[in-house]
C-alpha cells in the first residue's frame, strides 16, 4: 500500500480511475473510496468491510448541481444542500426517473458533498465516488474493530482484511470520531433528521428555516 501526501491527489485519482481502492482522511476518520460506477472496485470495498450488500455505500458528489442532475430534490433538500454543503451532512435522496442508478449506493441513495481532502479528490476524479468507513462493518465487527484514525491503522486494516488498498492519503490523525449527520429527503415531503453527527441538529433546523435561500440547482 502506497502512502501519498495531500499534494498527491492526482496520483490517488489515477488509482481510482484504474479501478483501485484508496483510503482518504476526513475530520472524522479514514474512508475507503472507489469509483461509484466501477462494480468490481465497489465490490472490493464490500468484501474488505465484510459489509452486507443490503447496506449500501455512501455516494460522494462534487456539487449540489450534480445532485440536482441525478436526484429528485425536494425543497428541503435544496435548502440543506445550499446551507450545509460541502460538509459532513448526508442526504438520503430518491433518484430521478430515467437516471441510471448505481447498485453499490442503493435507492434511495445516501449522498454527500464533502469538504477538505475527500471533497478535493472527488473534484479531481471528476465523477461520483462510493465510500465507507475504513473498518469492519456491523454485524461482522467485533469490540476491537474501530474506524481507522491514522494511516497506520489503515495499513493494519489492510493487512488484517486483505483489502488490497492501493494507497492511503496521509492526513495525520482524524480527531472528531463521529458519524456524518443523516437527513432523509423524500421527494415532495418534509426532511426528517435520522442521525445527528458532526453537523448539529440545530444547524439542520437553521438551514431548513432559510426559505428562499441562495441554493442554485
Amino acid at each position: 500500500m502506497k502512502v501519498l501526501t495531500i499534494g498527491q491527489l492526482s496520483h490517488a485519482a489515477r488509482l481510482l480511475v484504474a479501478g483501485e481502492v484508496v483510503a482518504l482522511p476526513t475530520p472524522r476518520w479514514y474512508m475507503l473510496c472507489a469509483r461509484a460506477a466501477d462494480s468490481a472496485a465497489t465490490d472490493a470495498v464490500f468484501r474488505a468491510k465484510q459489509r452486507p450488500g443490503t447496506k449500501p455505500l455512501l455516494l460522494l458528489l462534487d456539487s449540489p448541481a450534480t445532485a440536482d442532475a441525478l436526484f429528485d430534490l425536494s425543497d428541503d433538500a435544496r435548502l440543506l444542500a445550499s446551507g450545509l454543503w460541502p460538509g459532513d451532512l448526508a442526504l438520503r435522496l430518491p433518484w430521478k426517473s430515467g437516471v441510471k442508478r448505481l447498485a453499490a449506493v442503493g435507492s434511495p441513495a445516501l449522498v454527500g458533498h464533502p469538504e477538505g481532502v475527500l471533497g478535493n479528490l472527488v473534484g479531481v476524479v471528476g465523477e461520483p465516488l462510493a465510500a465507507a468507513v475504513c473498518s469492519v462493518s456491523t454485524p461482522a465487527a467485533g469490540d476491537e474493530d474501530h474506524p481507522a484514525l491514522t494511516p497506520g491503522q489503515v495499513a493494519a486494516f489492510d493487512r488484517f482484511t486483505g483489502a488490497g488498498i492501493a494507497a492511503v492519503v496521509d492526513g495525520g490523525i482524524c480527531p472528531h470520531g463521529r458519524h456524518t449527520t443523516v437527513v432523509d429527503c423524500p421527494a415532495g415531503a418534509a426532511a426528517i433528521l435520522r442521525r445527528e453527527g458532526t453537523v448539529h441538529a440545530r444547524a439542520v433546523e437553521a438551514a431548513l428555516a432559510q426559505a428562499g435561500g441562495p441554493y442554485v440547482g
